[in-house]
């Protein structure tokens, strides 16, 4: 059984493949039944995730994680990332991590910062 300690590295881990575009580490880190909500995508499945929002990664010139912090098996994170048009954005996300594997990432968007 995982500890919020261990769920935490585990997020650290995805965000820090999704920086690096390490297509295999995230794989791994990602569960078969994984899904992803966001505003703009609808409890999309890992495959879908890997193919449009992976290699996203590349519009953010920085990226930031700023806050990190789990409640059992939900692990809350909030970054700060630059685009490359120069605008600063916030985002927070909540992911339920099982056994070292991410099974699903809700994002929500939020507001440019100054």
């Amino acid at each position: 059984m995982s500890t919020a300690t261990d769920n935490v590295q585990t997020v650290r881990r995805l965000r820090t493949a999704f920086d690096e575009q390490d297509a295999a580490t995230a794989r791994r880190l990602l569960a078969d039944d994984f899904r992803f909500t966001s505003p703009q995508d609808d409890h999309i499945d890992r495959e879908a995730w890997m193919r449009t929002c992976f290699p996203s990664a590349g519009h953010f010139v920085q990226s930031h994680l700023s806050e990190l912090g789990a409640h059992g098996d939900l692990v809350f994170s909030r970054y700060d990332y630059t685009l490359a048009d120069g605008t600063h954005w916030r985002n927070m996300e909540a992911a339920l991590v099982h056994d070292g594997q991410v099974h699903e990432v809700e994002v929500y968007f939020g507001g440019r910062i100054e």
